[in-house]
């Protein structure tokens, strides 16, 4: 599974574990046991960011948010699309905190049950001021950026990352469940990384604020 993951690219890329991990792998749930843990992250990567000035905090956590989200649901539909089942909980997944690149990630052999990660981190997210609809548009996203991907590395899993990124994009919570995959996919929120060049031209390719005609003010 992992040779046929990191084929796909950097961000599909996992490692297998069938114990408790140990340094320098950390149990991803501690992002969520302990509050401290997500804001350290969050102000790393507010640190990371600091080419023009101190970014709002909200802006450098839905930067840490896609982050995160796009490093576990680009190997969560890549796994789908392959067709080998795999727990995605937060119990069950081990990183290591590393900004510059997609982060080691290491998942389970043996699923533990709990919360799915993606929805956990997502929830956590909320105390720094960033919308919902900001947040699951992240998540969103990732789901479709992820499908494109595997399209583009094998285009015989091209319909099967479709339909897995569409189970995602079905969430209500993801711009009403309305959504699907595609290379025209367009959220309806913007995940707010243009303002760190305070120029919409640095907007994402997906974003709502790139639409035709579009003079919205993001969420």
């Amino acid at each position: 599974m992992s040779d046929n993951l990191a084929g796909f690219g950097p961000f599909f890329a996992v490692v297998r574990h069938q114990v408790s991990p140990t340094p320098p792998w950390r149990p991803m749930s501690e992002l969520i046991d302990d509050p401290d843990a997500l804001t350290a992250r969050v102000h790393k990567v507010r640190s990371a960011l600091m080419g023009n000035g101190e970014p709002e905090i909200r802006v450098a956590a839905s930067v840490a948010h896609l982050g995160l989200v796009a490093r576990l649901i680009a190997p969560m539909i890549g796994t789908a699309a392959l067709g080998e089942p795999v727990s995605w909980s937060l119990a069950d997944l081990a990183w290591q905190d590393q900004l510059g690149g997609p982060f080691p990630l290491s998942v389970s052999t043996e699923s533990t049950g709990g919360p799915p990660a993606v929805e956990a981190l997502t929830n956590a997210f909320g105390r720094f001021g960033v919308s919902p609809k900001v947040l699951w548009g992240n998540v969103g996203s990732a789901a479709n950026s992820a499908a494109q991907q595997i399209g583009r590395a094998r285009p015989d899993l091209g319909q099967q990352a479709r339909q897995a990124a569409d189970v995602v994009l079905a969430d209500p919570r993801v711009d009403g469940g309305v959504l699907r995959s595609g290379p025209d996919f367009r959220r309806s929120s913007c995940c707010l990384i243009y303002q760190l060049a305070g120029d919409r031209a640095a907007c994402c390719g997906d974003c709502v604020l790139t639409a035709p005609g579009s003079d919205r003010t993001p969420a």
